[in-house]
Parts: C-alpha cells; structure tokens; sequence
C-alpha cells in the first residue's frame, strides 16, 4: 500500500458550510432532511457487507460486537449511533468542532458510548490507529485533494478489513437532480451544498482506490422515489452510489 499524503485535504469553506448547519443534524425536517431518509438505505447496504465480509450472527442485536469502526466526516452521528447499537466499537471524526460538539450531545443523551473527535483523516493517521471499517459518506465530495483523502482511508483501514463510500455521480442526471431540483426547485438542501465539478464518477472512483492499493469491488446505486419517499438499492448509478472497497487479497478471483 502507497504511503498516505498526511497534509489535510479538508477544505475549509466546505467545513465553515457545514458547521453553520449543525444545529439542524438530527431535525428530519430541517436541512439534513435528505440524509434522514437516505439512512436507512445507507445502513441496510452497508450492514449486509458487513455482516457478509465478518461472518456475523445477522439475527443477533449486536452481531458487530469486537468490530472497530470509523466514521469519517460523521457529521452528527447519524450512521455512527445506529452502528454503536449494533455494537460496533465506534470513533466518529469531522473537521467541525461544532459538528463534534452536536455528535457528542446526542450520543450522551442516547445513552451510547462514542468515541468523537474534532479532526482530519490525515491526523488520525498520525496516530496509527486501524479500523476493521472505514466509512466516508457524503464526503469525499467536498474534500479539497480527493485522492489524497482516498490514501489516507486507505492507510487507515486494518489489512482484513474493508471501506464503503458514498457520493454523487458527475454525470447530467447529477447536475439536474442533485443540485437543480435538490437546491433550487424542491429545497431540500440549502442552495450552494454541493460543486457539480466536485462530483465523482465510479471510474475515477476506481482509479482513486487503485492507487491506494486497494480494490474497488462493488458499485450500487441509491434512487429516490419522490412519490414513496423511499430510497432503493439498483444499478442505475447516474446520481448517488455506494462504493465497497477491500484489499486485494480480500477480493475473490475472476
């Protein structure tokens, strides 16, 4: 595996964006709206890889008991707590304080034991800690150095373990539904959240984890129903997508 670029790839107006919103994380209604109801597709996909790549108990209540998780750019902690009671041994990081704080807050008050901090990917490395999952949801979309942000997850993930991003497709569907209808037409989202040319499509997602030395394995798309509020798991990844990733040697042969 390459060696990870420890200079931050934050971006701080990207930060400074998200932190001026973190009063509303766990409001349903409020601007994190459309991560509510992505979640639960968020939590469904990654659980069943989870379950599939550990061998865990799926009918147990904690079957991720003995597993060390990261959440990167975890926000509020809305993936973090549902995994702590699945009972993941997990640490939430994010380049806001304020993010923190809020995280924090919620997670005392939800009686879970999460370990957050206000810092990068690249600090953490510094610290030499591994993870048996490393989560980056929504995130490497406003990163300033996206390849390096890859590296670092990278480098941040235990040899047997495995990574699952998340992000928006740079693709003419993307640019009308994401940011058009999503911030100017329906408001889900406050207008300027997100940079068509930041999007990412699934090859230079590929190219990306390649250089990391790790394999990208699966690619599935999330779409949205706005007549059933409800979010699906397909093959059409012309908007959001989820991204599994594992060593080599993890990865069955062709």
């Amino acid at each position: 595996m390459k060696e990870a670029v420890l200079d931050s790839s934050i971006d701080q107006a990207e930060v400074d964006k998200f932190a001026r919103m973190a009063e509303e994380w766990w409001d349903p209604k409020g601007k994190f709206a459309p991560l509510h109801k992505m979640n639960p597709l968020r939590l469904a996909f990654i659980r069943d890889r989870m379950i599939e790549h550990f061998g865990c108990d799926a009918q147990s209540y904690e079957p991720f008991k003995g597993l060390q998780v990261l959440d990167i750019g975890s926000g509020g902690g809305l993936l973090s707590e549902p995994f702590s009671r699945l009972g993941a041994e997990v640490t939430g990081v994010d380049a806001s304080e304020r993010n923190i704080e809020v995280a924090r807050l919620h997670a005392k008050e939800s009686g879970l034991e999460i370990k957050y901090r206000a810092m990068t990917a690249e600090a953490l490395l510094e610290e030499e800690k591994r993870f048996d999952v490393v989560l980056a949801m929504e995130i490497i979309e406003h990163v300033a150095e996206p390849a390096d942000f890859v590296k670092s997850c990278a480098n941040l993930m235990k040899p047997d373990g495995m990574m699952v991003m998340s992000t928006l497709n740079k693709t003419a569907k993307s640019f009308a539904l994401g940011i058009v209808a999503a911030e100017y037409i329906l408001g889900w989202l406050p207008k300027g959240t997100h940079d068509w040319r930041k999007f990412v499509t699934p090859e230079q997602m590929d190219i990306w984890v390649d250089d990391a030395g790790l394999d990208l394995v699966e690619v599935k798309g999330g779409t949205y129903n706005p007549i059933t509020a409800v979010w699906t798991l397909g093959s059409d990844t012309a908007v959001n997508y989820f991204a599994l990733i594992k060593n080599y040697s993890d990865c069955p042969p062709d």
